[in-house]
């Protein structure tokens, strides 16, 4: 998909999932800064959120977040930032303003999580993670690194507090790496793979660039590595709640979204003047 001029993957929604409660939106972009535009001019300017939470997983490069609430920080290469949009915020992401310095290359995944109906209107907020404070399991082998972001897993907690109740974490496989992940019954659970090649136990083969959506059948899953690889994993117990969408605000009914612009264009969501 075009994004502004940038290339993105999306896979999900497609025509065929439109979601996976409460997991709402999946973009992967990797694409180089433009040597011809300056940091503070490239990636995405200030456009407003409401009702979610959009959460971006770093993996090359850097990502400079402003927004209307007074936040300012810059989170690399292992890291996540992770807002809660709530009753309306304005943010902006742009490449560090380092990023030439360091390669020029920017490659994110941005997660929309859906917040329940009750804690839609709720006060905004935004939580860094920076990568070397991000808790960590490891698999039996050595080969494989968890990186817990959100959630428990492998017995490991995640510094995120969430609304929705979720477990998030990217998974990085050395060849032959493989490991076992419990996961709750309840929750509905898809992996991203970033790229490499993973074997699924029970599915078979899962080249890069592929979601893998599990059904509620089982106690966990089982990969293994048959290259380096990287995986984003993600479970949510589903919220069962209307989503009514248009563009950055995801609402339980359309009379919501009504109010959500009313609000934007009244400045209820804030300012944000980038200088």
């Amino acid at each position: 998909m075009n994004m502004g001029g940038m290339p993105i993957r999306q896979p999900l929604p497609t025509q065929t999932v439109e979601q996976i409660d409460p997991f709402l939106l999946l973009h992967h972009a990797n694409v180089k800064a433009p040597a011809h535009v300056k940091p503070d001019h490239a990636g995405v300017g200030p456009h407003p959120h409401r009702g979610f939470s959009p959460v971006t997983f770093i993996f090359q490069g850097g990502v400079h977040h402003r927004d209307s609430r007074g936040h300012d920080s810059t989170v690399y290469a292992g890291g996540a930032q992770w807002m809660n949009a709530g009753m309306g915020i304005i943010h902006s992401e742009r490449p560090s303003g380092n990023i030439h310095e360091i390669g020029g290359q920017q490659e994110i995944i941005q997660l929309w999580i859906n917040t329940p109906a009750k804690n839609k209107m709720d006060i905004p907020s935004y939580f860094p993670v920076k990568g070397e404070d991000v808790p960590f399991a490891s698999s039996e082998d050595g080969k494989v690194k968890v990186n817990v972001f959100a959630g428990e897993l492998l017995k490991v907690k995640g510094p995120v507090p969430t609304q929705a109740v979720v477990n998030a974490a990217t998974l990085i496989f050395r060849q032959g790496g493989k490991i076992s992940i419990p996961l709750p019954s309840l929750h509905n659970t898809f992996i991203y793979v970033l790229d490499g090649q993973l074997r699924v136990e029970g599915f078979g083969l899962v080249d890069g660039l592929h979601l893998v959506h599990f059904k509620n059948d089982g106690e966990g899953i089982t990969l293994e590595a048959l290259q380096g690889t990287r995986v984003l994993l993600v479970s949510g117990e589903p919220l069962n709640e209307k989503v009514v969408s248009y563009g950055p605000f995801v609402m339980n009914n359309q009379t919501q979204i009504m109010e959500a612009m009313r609000d934007y264009q009244k400045g209820k969501m804030g300012v944000l003047i980038e200088e």
